[in-house]
């Protein structure tokens, strides 16, 4: 077995503030409540952290902060697409967030990017 090192993954962005750019969206439904969600992936040069957003109700505000970080306002009843965050640019704070795994009640963490801002 070879292994490349050439092109190596970034890391986690480390905690505290980071300008970074969405570089990637994938979407899917959650595990356990089968709720839709679309994934970001947001980088700069020093690594990455990706962000689930969940299309419901309490998940609302939090995609129109990130809509409105990028510069995206919603526009009367037209629907916001997901390709539009692709190559934008914002300001993210990231830390660690631990919950409780619903199936089994273990402690998980997790990487997050909360605190949306214009960069």
């Amino acid at each position: 077995m070879k292994i490349s090192v050439d092109n190596q993954e970034k890391g986690f962005l480390p905690d505290g503030r980071h300008t970074v750019e969405i570089t990637d969206i994938e979407e899917g439904v959650s595990e356990h409540q089968q709720v839709p969600f679309f994934a970001v992936r947001m980088e700069n040069e020093d690594g990455f952290v990706s962000q689930r957003f969940y299309n419901s109700p309490a998940g609302k505000p939090i995609i129109l902060s990130l809509y409105s970080a990028v510069g995206i306002k919603p526009e009367g009843e037209k629907d916001l697409d997901t390709k539009q965050l692709i190559g934008k640019r914002l300001s993210v704070e990231v830390s660690d967030h631990t919950y409780n795994e619903p199936n089994s009640g273990q402690e998980r963490s997790i990487r997050q990017a909360t605190g949306f801002r214009s960069a």
